[in-house]
């Protein structure tokens, strides 16, 4: 009686709370089941129960599969209904954010290509959102006063305390924000000189416009193996998925950077909101909800920079699948019951779920081994695990094509490389599903950028390198779990299970093995972290009556430094 009150009380607490409750104890339950037996029923139920949750993740990667398929012939249908160019016929109020947090390595390139952006200046305000606790904040403000002196308006704002992370920087700007179009650029953008001459348009011409998103390419794609794997996996959203979705009227998402929203938008779909990691995702959604619409430029690029460091992609990853799922949490309920047609609200579904793909290839590869240990385990057909594995290579070899024309396959050659990391960071994104369903408390851990371009540049050196995580230890025991397995699966010949075991050995022990490798490298980043990055504590003084009082003034003496300094850093552009 006492854990049916328990139950009880857990479900009035809400679906998410008492989803688990029942959940868990259901799980202990059959935990409990299960060892009462002896020890062949026992190993025989566990292999039962192993097969149902093996045959259950299968079915529903084979849906997500599926939906990811649908999207590419989606995108191949509608690939040529381009928008119609909306001509510029005047020159709106625009703001320009900028959300900072501790980017050395960034910010100046960033505000070099912001102030050259083709706009009257008297028709452009850019707010510098500052809160960082580094360099960054003197460098910003030796830039800041130079091209304030040449005659832009442009403000840096820190906030005392960093509330909301970077929804809550968003938000106080846009409190003071005074431009009708809100544009927004995260640190290691880099938009050309016409970047408002080819979005601005389409805002004039539709009224309903709410939110317009352009495409990402890449500073730094060439820099590695890596960094090539990622391209792959980031054209695939952005050429194949984002078009499909907005050109089929299907409901898409703000990709946080490389935008532009209308100001009285954002107001009504109820402002920038903390509660969950992916405020960009979760802003948009309810703003098509509530009737605006949103554009997807694919031919209008924003160059940025990949990850070079694996550590660095995970966290960037983690972030991503615990944001996502807070949003399905958050808004599942209304996308599922809003006025849309079925399959609209279904393939948003499916969206805002994405990331728990990764736990279901975690469940297929733990429940395989006690399958194997009771043999014969229940076969699945070999078409759903085909499909689950086709249907992403094919969207990314359509982006691929779509961006590269006959020389798509030189870029393509980094594929297998994305398969190892799809499956390798399975544990990393789980982590963060868990999370977004516990409901752990939020930290925005931003993803460290190094400047790079090209393929020059080192960043094995640089102070914002990542530790290694305790993940990697995890990462490293599945790689060896899926070994066992593969030795289990030859010894009772289930041969045909053996490669997708390998794959996942593959994938964890490289994943895994290069974090330890990441790690090798402490003692030299260290070292240079002391030379290069000082606190901005150490930098930062009492600001004098004649400076404006938004954000912390260095000393005298570092100010006109910093100014010197950056004029000659212009002087040589």
């Amino acid at each position: 009686m006492s854990i049916m009150r328990t139950g009880q009380k857990w479900h009035r607490m809400g679906t998410r709370a008492g989803g688990i409750w029942y959940i868990t104890s259901t799980g202990v339950y059959l935990a409990l089941y299960t060892i009462s037996l002896g020890p062949a029923s026992r190993r025989k139920s566990l292999a039962a129960a192993a097969s149902i949750v093996f045959t259950a993740a299968t079915l529903l990667l084979a849906a997500y599969a599926l939906s990811v398929l649908a999207l590419t012939i989606l995108y191949l249908w509608h690939r040529s209904k381009a928008c119609e160019r909306a001509e510029l016929t005047c020159y709106p109020r625009i703001t320009v954010q900028l959300p900072i947090y501790n980017e050395v390595m960034v910010v100046e390139r960033l505000i070099h290509a912001i102030t050259h952006l083709d706009w009257p200046r008297e028709q452009l305000e850019i707010q510098v959102l500052d809160d960082s606790t580094d360099n960054t904040t003197l460098i910003l403000q030796g830039w800041v006063e130079y091209y304030r002196a040449k005659g832009f308006n442009i403000q840096l704002l820190r906030r005392e305390e960093r509330d909301g992370f970077k929804a809550g920087a968003l938000q106080m700007g846009l409190q003071r924000a005074t431009g009708e179009l809100i544009a927004i650029f995260d640190a290691d953008f880099v938009p050309g000189r016409d970047w408002l001459q080819k979005t601005v348009p389409y805002f004039l011409s539709c009224p309903q416009l709410g939110m317009l998103q352009t495409r990402w390419s890449h500073l730094n794609r060439e820099y590695s193996l890596l960094t090539r794997a990622q391209a792959i996996a980031l054209d695939g959203h952005f050429v194949v998925e984002q078009t499909a979705r907005q050109r089929s009227g299907l409901l898409f998402s703000f990709n946080g950077t490389a935008g532009i929203w209308r100001r009285e938008c954002i107001e009504q779909s109820g402002g920038w909101q903390s509660d969950t990691l992916c405020e960009d995702m979760d802003l948009s959604f309810r703003a098509q909800l509530a009737g605006w619409k949103c554009l997807y430029l694919p031919d209008v690029t924003t160059p940025s920079e990949i990850p070079p460091q694996l550590a660095a992609l995970k966290r960037q990853q983690f972030r991503w699948a615990k944001g996502t799922i807070q949003c399905l949490l958050k808004l599942g309920r209304r996308v599922a019951t809003c006025s849309k047609p079925w399959y609209v609200r279904a393939m948003a579904l499916i969206h805002l779920s994405a990331y728990s793909v990764h736990p279901l290839l975690l469940l297929s590869l733990l429940a395989t081994l006690p399958m194997l240990l009771s043999p014969p385990p229940l076969s699945v057909s070999p078409g759903i695990v085909g499909m689950f594995t086709t249907s992403p290579l094919l969207m990314y070899a359509v982006g691929q094509i779509a961006l590269h024309g006959r020389h798509w396959l030189r870029h393509y050659a980094s594929l297998p490389l994305l398969v190892l990391l799809g499956i390798g960071i399975a544990l990393n994104n789980t982590r963060g599903v868990l999370e977004a369903l516990f409901g752990t408390n939020n930290v925005f851990l931003r993803t460290p950028k190094f400047g790079l371009e090209g393929d020059k540049g080192k960043w094995q050196n640089n102070p914002y390198v990542l530790e290694v995580d305790t993940v990697t230890l995890g990462e490293l025991a599945l790689a060896l779990y899926a070994l066992a397995s593969v030795i289990v699966a030859w010894h009772n010949s289930y041969v045909h299970i053996i490669p997708s075991l390998l794959l996942y050995a593959a994938g964890f022990a490289y994943v895994g093995g290069m974090g330890i490798w990441e790690a090798s490298l402490k003692p030299r980043r260290r070292a240079q972290s002391q030379v290069n990055v000082l606190p901005v504590q150490r930098l930062v003084s009492a600001a004098p009556s004649e400076f404006p009082s938004s954000y912390p003034i260095a000393s005298a003496s570092e100010y006109s430094q910093s100014v010197s300094q950056v004029a000659q850093v212009e002087h040589n552009l």
